[in-house]
């Protein structure tokens, strides 16, 4: 099986269903936010064809612009899935990281074992304003091991994800977005034209989106 490039994997996404778009009657985040779509990329596991295609090209992607890795981290919990399945493919460790410590037991926050210095990739399913991933990056670092960035499936190209990384001092790569997956809907029909606009005009301003679209005083 070859490695789907980004509008193949964003096909994929659609395939599964994991988006739905609603321009007209947005979602409303728990930050507040309004958006014309609403994501979830957990339903991928349940496909075992797309989870094969999209750990091939998680690992391909890993392999090319990280090429030296010595431990793969998943973020708790969407992340764990993949980070194991890449994990196998590359015969590497793995480990997975809490949103925060247990407050029982060894109170860890990272699970498994993470040698100091370790060179650790971190393993996302998607990206919205990166305080997951960004938290596993911190959590890595505290623990004595070195992060070398984030790979994901999915970005929502938020300028604050943007940000966040750049003052993290880590590279984010991932194998599609926000951009090519609503541009594949438009491509099946669904969205028209105008929704089309609509959405896209979301990415450049998250959280005036609803009140520019007249969605919200």
């Amino acid at each position: 099986m070859s490695s789907p490039n980004e509008h193949g994997i964003a096909k994929i996404m659609l395939e599964a269903e994991v988006a739905t778009f609603r321009p007209d009657e947005p979602f409303r985040y728990t930050s507040g936010i309004l958006s014309p779509i609403y994501l979830d990329n957990r339903v991928l596991i349940s496909y075992p064809e797309h989870r094969r295609a999209i750990s091939i090209a998680l690992e391909e992607l890993a392999r090319k612009t990280f090429p030296k890795i010595d431990v793969l981290a998943g973020t708790a919990t969407a992340g764990i899935p993949w980070a194991a399945w890449v994990a196998q493919k590359m015969n590497l460790p793995m480990v997975y990281v809490r949103d925060k410590a247990k407050r029982h037991g060894q109170k860890n926050q990272v699970e498994g074992v993470l040698p100091p210095n370790s060179r650790t990739l971190v393993v996302e399913d998607l990206i919205s304003t990166g305080q997951s991933a960004l938290g596993t990056v911190q959590a890595i670092r505290r623990a004595g091991s070195e992060p070398l960035g984030v790979v994901a499936i999915y970005s929502y190209g938020m300028a604050s994800a943007a940000k966040g990384f750049r003052e993290a001092g880590v590279p984010l790569a991932t194998l599609t977005d926000f951009e090519v997956l609503t541009e594949e809907a438009g491509q099946r029909g669904q969205l028209t034209a105008e929704s089309k606009k609509r959405v896209l005009e979301w990415a450049k301003d998250p959280a005036g989106w609803g009140k520019k679209m007249g969605l919200e005083s």
